[in-house]
């Protein structure tokens, strides 16, 4: 039976490498999958999911204006596609993520997003807080503090190394832009000692 996934975490949990390991299974087997990236994430280059381990694969693209429900109907026309893998998946829009579980729903297709719960604010994406209300199952991958806790939460840092508590949303980065913290690190980073 298709369910609708979301594996979540903070930034170098290995969300990516996680999504092309199983889609390598399932390709092994001789079943097709088919993979969608954020357009402008283009750290790897334009169509690719890359994990910081040095694994990638090409991929189809979506923007907030794509029909993803279309998008997953008009590939289904072309053949088998034994399961979809979204990466980036918090930058999918509320009525993204309903073209999901649509096409979870009407066209029998499963469905595993991978992306980020939070922002370096501590703030929900919207793609995120969605999935969290409508995925049948949520695994979340984890990765460490430097004192060793698991990992919830992200900084977003500036050129020179100074924490940032305000700004877009969305900025593009990896090792250089962010660093996974515990939530207690994440608060003393920010500046929220007493909370």
């Amino acid at each position: 039976m298709a369910k609708l996934y979301f594996h979540y975490s903070t930034m170098n949990a290995g969300k990516s490498t996680l999504l092309l390991q199983a889609s390598y299974n399932y390709r092994e087997r001789g079943m097709q999958t088919y993979l969608l990236t954020a357009a402008f994430d283009g750290r790897a280059g334009t169509g690719k999911i890359a994990s910081r381990i040095g694994i990638s694969a090409s991929a189809d693209t979506y923007d907030t204006g794509t029909d993803l429900f279309d998008m997953l109907e008009r590939r289904k026309r072309k053949g088998p596609v034994a399961c979809v893998f979204v990466d980036e998946a918090q930058f999918l829009t509320k009525d993204q993520v309903w073209q999901l579980a649509r096409a979870v729903d009407d066209l029998g297709l499963p469905v595993m997003c991978y992306g980020l719960r939070v922002d370096f604010r501590g703030e929900l994406f919207p793609g995120s807080a969605a999935l969290l209300a409508l995925a049948d199952e949520m695994r979340e991958a984890r990765t460490i503090c430097f004192c060793g806790k698991k990992a919830t939460m992200v900084v977003r840092h500036d050129a020179d190394g100074n924490t940032l508590t305000e700004g877009a949303q969305v900025q593009i980065g990896g090792n250089e832009t962010y660093v996974s913290l515990c939530r207690r690190h994440w608060r003393e980073a920010v500046g929220d000692r007493e909370a």
